[in-house]
């Protein structure tokens, strides 16, 4: 994998959905993974640019956090290619 990678992690479906759609509308980025996690928890990974990812999770944190919690987010740069088998 040689794109960098973001995580927002919500306890609300709803907020998730909106954090995916407010990453892809505000940057160029794909969404990689939606994830379940479990009591309400839902998180959603997406890829592109390290500049791009950065500022897709920096829009999504800012609109989410006025719809629900945001338990976490993350960027990695340039995660290594095992981490790459985590998500497919």
């Amino acid at each position: 994998m040689k794109e960098a990678i973001g995580m927002v992690e919500t306890r609300s479906l709803i907020a998730a959905i909106q954090a995916a759609d407010t990453m892809v509308k505000s940057a160029d980025v794909k969404i990689i993974d939606f994830n379940y996690v479990g009591s309400g928890i839902v998180a959603v990974i997406v890829g592109g640019e390290v500049a791009a990812v950065k500022a897709a999770v920096e829009n999504a944190v800012e609109v989410v956090e006025s719809i629900a919690e945001i338990i976490s987010t993350n960027v990695i740069a340039r995660p290594h290619d095992e981490v790459d088998e985590l998500l497919n």
